[in-house]
């Protein structure tokens, strides 16, 4: 039997949970665990596209999610009708008070695999009931940011827009997609209610269906100039490019614009031999004394097909980029994990926790972390990350030797470098510590920040592995768990 509500506009978000989670919270409570303090680490093992690095973002979303945990009437009624879950659990929901401190690397930064990018610590019912919204926030906004950078480096300087919003995988895939995109690169979006909620600029013109809405090509340009002079973009590829669009196009820049003294914006093409049609559209703009005029191309886009295209000599000065940008469609699943990495006893000690696999990728780190990322004080060029317990500092003034964490032989001494922490705190003990920045200032940090980011790093084919490295002690800790387990089994 379903439970019925009346959708809001002011949604509340805490039930979006797994139901795991809250049979777990009522396991716990029942069993004198409930209010142990674990430390829980979301990170993710493989970069999408096998590319060298992953921009981190997200975090606003997780921040506001967790500054509005509460249950209310119709959650308490609706979890009573399930019948799984003790009085004394649903007292607890109803009295319920955020309490975790938690940990994250802020967004825009360059994340590489098995480094925790979100930590939380607090009473276990808390902790692990964040699982589902930390992965959910952090999976899909990084996903497209990767994707969309993929995208605006291979543009190589020429402006991407994110035209996504119809084919998302929902409202709120368009949403946040679009503003993980602007994170990552892009420097606009059609999606309008982002540049409401976010300042992303919001960008386009005009459909199909307004050339095709007028008794001709012609006419519909005519309209469109008289109406937005000083932003005159034209569609051109509704009928024919070359022998319609770009000259009917051209004739209203000259009979509508260029009396007023007006420049046109340009053209742009969705369909078609991109490479062809680009490079005989430039040279009828060019010839017609439209230098200035932009060519914008969209359709089906993606890294690669804009690489492709370009080394090709299509004459291009910008794209908008949809489908394969906002559902990241040649790899759409971001495999990051939550998983239990240290508990407290009674007396505050941390006590480190491993998940143990055949897999090796599957065994986690344990213990409360901290990343570092190094840096070469010369070209200020990153060096690698290392991954230590929160206790640990970094000598920078003393040689620093890291070492492969598997391949423990493959190893390198530092020497003039610097040590910066990656991991900021965002609450502390429930309470929001951390001023989140804008979008704008988000994307400028993950701009600067690519820039200590080697070439090597960066390409799309064989890129370079950044290290990712465990402290001596890291190492230690983890190797004596695993020990300490698996004699029990032989």
């Amino acid at each position: 039997m379903g439970y019925n509500f009346d959708w809001k506009e002011d949604r509340n978000l805490t039930l979006l949970v797994d139901y795991y989670e809250l049979t777990m919270g009522n396991g716990y409570l029942k069993n004198g665990v409930g209010n142990k303090i674990v430390y829980f680490d979301m990170y993710f093992r493989r970069i999408p596209d096998n590319g060298g690095f992953c921009i981190m973002a997200g975090v606003q979303q997780l921040i506001e999610y967790m500054k509005n945990l509460k249950f209310t009437d119709e959650d308490i009624k609706y979890l009573k009708s399930k019948t799984d879950f003790s009085e004394e659990f649903l007292n607890y929901l109803e009295n319920f008070k955020f309490e975790c401190d938690v940990w994250a690397i802020p967004e825009g930064t360059p994340v590489f695999p098995n480094e925790p990018l979100v930590i939380v610590r607090g009473p276990a019912i808390q902790a692990q009931f964040l699982e589902t919204m930390v992965l959910l926030s952090i999976n899909h906004q990084t996903l497209i940011a990767t994707k969309a950078n993929r995208i605006v480096r291979a543009a190589d300087g020429r402006g991407v827009m994110e035209f996504g919003s119809r084919r998302a995988q929902g409202y709120d895939g368009a949403i946040f997609g679009a503003r993980a995109s602007y994170i990552g690169g892009c420097i606009g979006t059609a999606c309008t209610i982002c540049d409401k909620m976010f300042g992303i600029p919001a960008v386009g013109t005009m459909a199909h269906s307004w050339i095709q809405l007028f008794d001709n090509e012609l006419e519909a340009f005519r309209s469109w100039a008289r109406t937005y002079p000083k932003n005159c973009l034209l569609l051109v590829d509704t009928y024919n490019v070359l022998k319609s669009g770009v000259p009917n196009a051209i004739k209203v820049f000259k009979e509508e614009l260029v009396p007023k003294g007006i420049r046109p914006a340009g053209i742009r093409i969705d369909s078609g031999d991109i490479k062809y049609l680009t490079e005989k559209s430039r040279k009828m703009l060019d010839d017609a004394g439209f230098k200035d005029a932009k060519i914008i191309v969209s359709n089906s886009l993606d890294e690669y097909l804009i690489r492709d295209i370009l080394s090709q000599g299509a004459k291009i000065d910008g794209f908008g980029v949809g489908e394969r940008l906002i559902t990241a469609k040649s790899e759409p699943v971001f495999g990051g994990v939550y998983k239990l990495v240290a508990v407290e006893d009674e007396n505050g000690s941390i006590i480190p926790k491993i998940k143990i696999s055949e897999n090796e990728e599957k065994i986690t780190n344990p213990g409360f972390k901290q990343v570092y990322r190094l840096y070469d004080k010369e070209t200020n060029k990153a060096i690698a990350d290392l991954i230590t317990l929160s206790d640990e500092s970094i000598d920078e003034t003393s040689p620093l030797e890291i070492f492969h964490p598997i391949h423990t032989w493959k190893r390198k001494t530092l020497n003039n470098f610097y040590a910066k922490k990656l991991m900021v705190k965002i609450f502390d003990k429930g309470k929001c510590v951390y001023n989140s920045p804008s979008v704008s200032e988000i994307r400028s940090n993950c701009l600067n920040q690519l820039n200590t980011m080697w070439d090597e790093v960066l390409r799309f084919e064989n890129p370079h592995e950044y290290y990712v490295d465990l402290s001596k002690k890291l190492w230690n800790t983890k190797h004596n768990l695993l020990d300490k387990y698996l004699s029990a089994f032989r």
